[in-house]
């Protein structure tokens, strides 16, 4: 008797009948099911969005620097400063603003026409800053008269003084020859008659410690741009 096929195969399409597998038969899934999600798995979480926090975290560092930095400068560096009154005239105008650089002095002593910012101790102990130029140093003799300077006895032009403003009859009060004292300057305003400076004995000659330093431009009003 012949060997009976016992393989199950499919012997009607009929969708209601139960379909027979060969036994032989590799089972796969088509490609058409292979992204079928798992519905019991759980859902992917969101990744945090470390991206945004790394942002804003960098823009907080980049805002520190910068007002850090800003105050450092203003500290030792450069610091603007405003002018009032009219003791400077006709070289700074009042609300002339300038750009004083603080490092100067701690690179190299005080020249004579330098314009400097000082600090000035006042009767009730408030402290003031001034505006004025530097006409003589440490260890000269300096003499004032009749509108003409006198450093160690010759005469200095001063082509910074405005002939208008200082004039025959507005010298400002003389100064007797003096010797300037060491680590010492003498300043004197532009404008001699109506400067309150080292002539006067409430201010006397300035001390290197009480430079602020060396205001090297005029910045605003732009009609009043220029170096000094």
């Amino acid at each position: 008797m012949a060997n009976e096929d016992t393989r199950a195969t499919v012997v009607d399409p009929d969708p209601d009948l139960p379909v027979a597998i060969d036994r032989d038969t590799d089972l796969t899934l088509d490609d058409e099911y292979d992204d079928v999600p798992d519905l019991e798995s759980p859902a992917p979480l969101a990744e945090p969005r470390k991206h945004k926090r790394s942002g804003l975290a960098e823009w907080i560092i980049v805002v520190v620097v910068a007002i850090s930095s800003a105050l450092l400068v203003r500290a030792y560096v450069l610091q603007q400063f405003a002018v009032e009154g009219t003791s400077m005239l006709n070289t700074l105008h009042p609300s002339d603003r300038v750009l004083v650089n603080k490092l100067s002095y701690r690179l190299h002593d005080p020249r004579r026409g330098d314009v400097v910012v000082l600090k000035r101790i006042e009767t009730n102990a408030q402290e003031r800053d001034l505006i004025k130029r530097v006409v003589a140093l440490p260890g000269e003799t300096i003499e004032y008269h009749s509108c003409q300077l006198f450093i160690n006895g010759s005469l200095v032009i001063e082509p910074y003084l405005d002939p208008q403003i200082v004039s025959k009859n507005r010298c400002g009060a003389d100064q007797p020859a003096v010797v300037v004292q060491p680590k010492h300057v003498f300043v004197m305003g532009d404008n001699r008659a109506g400067s309150l400076d080292s002539r006067d004995s409430s201010v006397g000659q300035i001390a290197y410690s009480n430079l602020i330093g060396r205001a090297f431009v005029v910045m605003w009003p732009f009609a009043d741009w220029q170096w000094l």
